[in-house]
C-alpha cells in the first residue's frame, strides 16, 4: 500500500495544476492508473489484449434475424416494444464522447449531417419523435468527454422535450504514457496528454453520475445506446420487442460483414457467446467464419448493470505529433461476457438499414444521401 501511496503521489507532482483540476473535474481513477502503469513497465500490459480460453464461432440460434418490416413477426415484436415504451421502461443512451479530432477539433455531435442538422439534434430528435407518437415519456442519457461535454450539453439544452428529457454525464480521464511508462508530454509543448479512455466507461459513469440509479428508481428497465455518428440507428420499438422476446440481459445489434470491415464479432469463449474485439481473436483463428460483426448497438438491462465489472484494459498505442503513446482503454462489448446476450441481425443498409457510421468528413459525404433516405423514412426528416 505504501509503495503504491508513493506512486500516486510521485504522479501528482509531476501534474500542473489546471491538468490536475481538469483531471480531477473528470473521475481520474489514480489507483488504476498506477496498477496499469506498473503493468506496462512490468511488460505484462498488452498480454491482456488477447483472449484466454477456447474460441469458436457462434453457434445455430446465437444470432437471431430481425423480421422484414411490414411481416407479422415485425408487427408482433413492434407491439411489445411500444407497450414497453408507453409504461416507461425505456430510456436512450446516445454516446458522444472521445476526443472531437475527427471533424477537424470540433465536436462531432454539433456538426451539420444532413438538411442542416446535426448529429445529436438527428439522435435525440428521432426519440422526441416516438416518444411523442407513443404518449411516452423516454428520457436520453448523453455520455460526453472532457474534450466534449460542455459544447454536447449546451447543445442538448436547446433539443430536449418534455418527453424526451437530456441528462449529459461524462465518461471518465486518464493520461497518456509514454511507453516506459513515464508520463507522455506532446513534443511541440511539452503539455500532459490526457485522453478519453473508451466507452467501456459506460456503465461506471451512469453509476457515478447518479443517473443509472435515478433511472431504475423510476420504474425503467431497458437502455437503447448507440452511438451519435450512426444515424441508421433510430430507437425502434421492434428492436426493443426483440430484446423482451429473447430474455437476455444484453442484445447487440450485429449485420453481414463487408470487406474492410474492422470491429467485433460474435464468438463463443469457452462455451460464452460474447463480442470478441478483432484483435483479441488468437492468431490462426477464421475471422471470416463469422459472417456478422457487431455495431455497437445495445439495449442493455438497466438493472444488471449496477456493479463493478471486471472489463479489460487495453493497450492502445497512438502516435501523438510522430511520437508513441500508450493508452488503456476499455470497451462496452466486454458486458456481453458477463451478462446473457442475444445477437440480433439487422439491415445494414437501405430503408430498414441500422448501420451508417460515420467517422469522418469523407464518410459523411460518403453515406449523407443514404443516411437521408433512412431518416426520411422513418419520419425523422
Amino acid at each position: 500500500m505504501a509503495e503504491s501511496r508513493d506512486q500516486e503521489s510521485l504522479a501528482h507532482e509531476s501534474i500542473d495544476a489546471p491538468t490536475r483540476e481538469l483531471l480531477q473535474r473528470f473521475g481520474w481513477d489514480t489507483q488504476s492508473f498506477e496498477a496499469l502503469r506498473a503493468r506496462l513497465r512490468a511488460g505484462a500490459a498488452e498480454s491482456d489484449n488477447h483472449i484466454r480460453g477456447r474460441v469458436a464461432p457462434p453457434e445455430q440460434g446465437d444470432v437471431i434475424t430481425l423480421p422484414a418490416p411490414g411481416s407479422a413477426a415485425r408487427r408482433a415484436l413492434e407491439a411489445r416494444g411500444r407497450e414497453a415504451l408507453r409504461t416507461g421502461l425505456v430510456g436512450a443512451v446516445v454516446l458522444a464522447g472521445g476526443m472531437a479530432t475527427r471533424f477537424g477539433g470540433v465536436v462531432k455531435a454539433g456538426v451539420e449531417a444532413v438538411e442542416g442538422r446535426t448529429f445529436l439534434d438527428l439522435k435525440l430528435s428521432d426519440v422526441a419523435r416516438l416518444a411523442e407518437r407513443e404518449d411516452a415519456r423516454i428520457p436520453i442519457y448523453v455520455m460526453t468527454s472532457f474534450a466534449t461535454h460542455d459544447e454536447v450539453e449546451r447543445l442538448s439544452r436547446a433539443l430536449e422535450t418534455p418527453r424526451a428529457p437530456v441528462r449529459c454525464f461524462p465518461q471518465y480521464i486518464s493520461l497518456r504514457l509514454a511507453p516506459d511508462g513515464s508520463l507522455f508530454h506532446e513534443p511541440s509543448d511539452g503539455a500532459l496528454s490526457p485522453y478519453a479512455p473508451g466507452h467501456g466507461d459506460l456503465s461506471f459513469a451512469l453509476r457515478r453520475a447518479g443517473l443509472l440509479q435515478d433511472f431504475v428508481q423510476k420504474g425503467g428497465r431497458f437502455l437503447y445506446m448507440s452511438n451519435v455518428d450512426n444515424l441508421g440507428a433510430t430507437l425502434d420499438p421492434a428492436v426493443i420487442g426483440a430484446h423482451l422476446e429473447s430474455g437476455k440481459q444484453i442484445t447487440a445489434e450485429v449485420v453481414r460483414k463487408e470487406k474492410g470491415d474492422k470491429g467485433g464479432a460474435p464468438a463463443r469463449v469457452d462455451g460464452v457467446a460474447q463480442i470478441v474485439e478483432s484483435f483479441r481473436f488468437p492468431d490462426g483463428f477464421d475471422q471470416d467464419s463469422i459472417p456478422v460483426f457487431n455495431t455497437n448497438s445495445f439495449v442493455l438491462d438497466a438493472t444488471t448493470l449496477d456493479r463493478d465489472f471486471p472489463l479489460t484494459w487495453f493497450v492502445v498505442r497512438k502516435k501523438v505529433e510522430g511520437a508513441e503513446a500508450i493508452q488503456f482503454e476499455r470497451l462496452v462489448g466486454e458486458l456481453t461476457a458477463f451478462l446473457p446476450t442475444a445477437f440480433l441481425e439487422v439491415e445494414r443498409q437501405g430503408a430498414d438499414g441500422r448501420f451508417q457510421p460515420v467517422k469522418d468528413p469523407p464518410e459523411l459525404e460518403h453515406r449523407r444521401a443514404e443516411i437521408t433516405a433512412l431518416l426520411r423514412a422513418r419520419g425523422v426528416l
